[in-house]
């Protein structure tokens, strides 16, 4: 078992991952800028924020994996992104790192265009998606010794748009993952049991996949 801490664990993704990976029996706390009134059950919350990245690694001493579920919106506009490099190099070596991205960064298909640079892309999401696409370029870039993995959900992937748990899921490469219909969706109980199933058995090292049905 892992002791693994969820960065922005009270949001929609971060909130799915803290119930897996404490349902298969993981140690796991849950940072957010404050403690929710419902929380899950065998998790431990604490307060914390990457807009202070060395409080954060005191708090999170002898976590083997920090996943970063905080999306760059908000007054995290153009702060997460350096904010994520920061803790690559304050962290002790032996932490892995995963990042939850957007569906924005993926192709449309090998050696395609981003999602992102499609035209149907909604203009109000284009700072949030291109941030996020460059925290990938700096892990990539970067050489910090520690290992890392880079997830983009599917394009439907939300809390407008929960779904259920149906237990099967589909990674691609870079290429944003669709069904038969051409369509992107993967529920948030689902994608947690992809983020997790990762940590457990490690597929990608220091690269990005994606995810959906």
């Amino acid at each position: 078992m892992a002791r693994i801490a969820v960065i922005g664990g009270t949001g929609y993704a971060g909130r799915h991952i803290v119930a897996e990976a404490v349902e298969r029996g993981h140690t796991v706390v849950s940072v957010a800028r404050s403690v929710p009134a419902e929380r899950v059950e065998g998790a431990t919350y604490i307060e914390g924020t990457l807009l202070d990245v060395p409080g954060l690694i005191e708090e999170l001493e002898g976590v083997e994996v920090i996943v970063s579920a905080v999306a760059p919106r908000g007054d995290m506009l153009g702060s997460l992104r350096p904010s994520i490099a920061e803790l690559f190099a304050e962290l002790p070596r032996g932490v892995r790192v995963g990042i939850i991205g957007g569906a924005g960064g993926s192709l449309v298909a090998e050696d395609g265009e981003r999602v992102v640079d499609l035209p149907s892309f909604t203009e109000e999401y284009k700072p949030e998606a291109l941030e996020a696409i460059g925290i990938l370029e700096d892990l990539r870039a970067g050489d910090s010794g520690h290992d890392w993995f880079y997830i983009h959900p599917a394009g439907g992937f939300g809390a407008y748009n929960p779904g259920e748990r149906t237990g099967s899921y589909r990674t691609g490469g870079d290429v944003i993952v669709t069904d038969e219909n051409g369509d992107s969706y993967i529920s948030g109980e689902d994608f947690a049991i992809a983020v997790v199933d990762e940590i457990e058995e490690p597929k990608h090292s220091r690269e990005r996949f994606t995810v959906g049905y």
